[in-house]
């Protein structure tokens, strides 16, 4: 495997070091052993990074010249278009993506979702006529004005970076913000990259500042409380969420919060190819570590026989295509880290004691090299008071629960501190039905596409709030204006 540069810091328009020239090491997922280095950011960069973005957004135009956003995000898109292969020995080595995976979710459907984006810009109403009202014995012209909140602290995780990077870094840029990226240590390359690209592109000094740092709270801790920084966009779990919740409100910051996931997916018993639709609901995609990807699979008991048989015939098939690094076809690779490791087979132990059955995998593989790498986990027999059908696991593990009927199938769907996606197979007016009783943000039935650039995406509940993506994506970075002028 080949060795990535060293990701440095994007502060005021430059590629630099870290103060003092600290570094720490980037850990390939697939071997467990330094790929490269990145620098290690401390508070005086961090410091150094806000006051170039309150700079940039207080003293510059960048807030009210759409046309020079527009042009120079553009630009930027195009960079990163033109560097995919970059982007993709980034995402396999520092990610530990598979290469299906890195060219979909990780790096052709970021690039794509961020040129949906731009379409989206053009939606964007800056200027609203509410006309001449005549109030209190005078006349007043009033007008709506939609103006760009400020400054945004843009902390992103390690499981798609690009794809997180970009949703908040075009959303935000485009609205007129000025951002700084942190993103998390198993991943600082794809950030600082995406530093580098920007300074290419030419966006001003200060609009774009990428901060890494070993430690993960410092620069977040900081953002979070400093009161330069206007708005918060944070996607990970819902406890830093809380976090971030409490260190913004004496400023009050505006949030986006994209947060825990536990999605479901129903198979209902009349859906076309039953054993099919069930024999593709593997939680085993990047292994399994997606936010909205649905790790409860919901059958009915009516048909709950036949579809633990085709999990089981599935798991099997599945058994040795993951985990290849030079496969192109696999979509399947090692979890991040070795701590992540750790976690998900606690919770595959905890999923055995509360009285799952292990129908698949379940163990470490050592066997596969180095690095991470847990095999494809299917449980059966599950309940929904279980902790592994109520917490977010992040690996490639997958409960199974029967349902009696619908009403069971929605009752079960909802009972969950989460609300972020899932999905419903079967006739289309039952399934769409049952999508709209589900009380989670993006609903797929027989396999929509529920998750693109031109839709806003976000959760319910302890899923977080607010919306990224699509024209939402933009204007959760605006706030609104009126003036009204008398006399008229």
């Amino acid at each position: 495997m080949n060795q990535l540069p060293d990701a440095l810091l994007c502060i005021d328009g430059e590629m630099r070091p870290a103060e003092g020239d600290k570094k720490f090491d980037n850990i390939c997922p697939w071997t467990g052993e330094v790929v490269g280095q990145a620098a290690d950011g401390s508070a005086s960069d961090v410091e150094a990074a806000i006051a170039s973005s309150r700079k940039a957004f207080d003293e510059t135009d960048w807030s009210t010249n759409h046309a020079k956003r527009i042009e120079l995000v553009t630009k930027f898109a195009q960079l990163l278009r033109e560097n995919r292969d970059t982007l993709m020995q980034i995402a396999r080595l520092e990610a530990g993506s598979s290469i299906g995976a890195a060219a979909f979710a990780q790096v052709d459907n970021a690039l794509t979702c961020g040129e949906d984006m731009l379409k989206c810009f053009e939606e964007i109403e800056w200027q609203e006529d509410r006309g001449v009202r005549e109030f209190m014995g005078g006349k007043s012209k009033r007008t709506v004005y939609h103006t760009p909140l400020g400054v945004v602290g843009a902390i992103t995780p390690w499981n798609v970076p690009l794809y997180v990077n970009i949703g908040k870094v075009y959303g935000a840029l485009l609205a007129g913000c000025t951002v700084i990226l942190k993103p998390a240590p198993d991943t600082p390359l794809m950030g600082s990259y995406m530093g580098e690209l920007g300074i290419q592109a030419g966006l001003p000094k200060g609009v774009l500042n990428v901060i890494t740092a070993q430690d993960p709270a410092l620069a977040g801790e900081m953002l979070t409380r400093d009161h330069r920084v206007d708005v918060i966009s944070f996607t990970g779990s819902t406890g830093v969420g809380k976090r971030i919740m409490e260190n913004g409100a004496e400023s009050l910051k505006r949030l986006f919060l994209e947060l825990g996931g536990k999605s479901v997916n129903i198979i209902l018993d009349d859906a076309d190819d039953f054993a099919m639709k069930v024999m593709t609901g593997m939680a085993v995609f990047h292994a399994g570590q997606g936010c909205a990807m649905p790790t409860r699979m919901l059958v009915p008991k009516s048909r709950y026989e036949e579809a633990v048989g085709a999990l089981q015939m599935a798991y099997q098939g599945f058994a040795e295509r993951w985990g290849d690094f030079d496969a192109p076809d696999q979509v399947m690779g090692p979890v991040i880290s070795k701590r992540q490791h750790d976690r998900v087979m606690g919770y595959i132990e905890l999923g055995q004691q509360e009285g799952a059955r292990l129908l698949a995998g379940g163990k470490s593989r050592p066997d596969k090299g180095n690095g991470f790498f847990i095999e494809p986990t299917c449980f059966v027999d599950c309940t929904n008071d279980m902790r592994i059908a109520r917490e977010e696991i992040f690996g490639p593990v997958l409960c199974v629960i029967p349902f009696e009927d619908d009403e069971d199938a929605i009752r079960i769907a909802n009972d969950s501190d989460y609300g972020l996606g899932g999905g419903v197979h079967g006739s289309v007016e039952r399934a769409t039905a049952i999508a709209r009783r589900i009380h989670a943000g993006a609903i797929s039935v027989n396999s929509g596409m529920s998750i693109t650039g031109d839709l806003p995406f976000g959760g319910f509940k302890q899923s977080g709030m607010g919306r990224e993506w699509g024209r939402e994506g933009i204007e959760d970075f605006l706030d609104t204006k009126v003036i009204a002028v008398g006399g008229q």
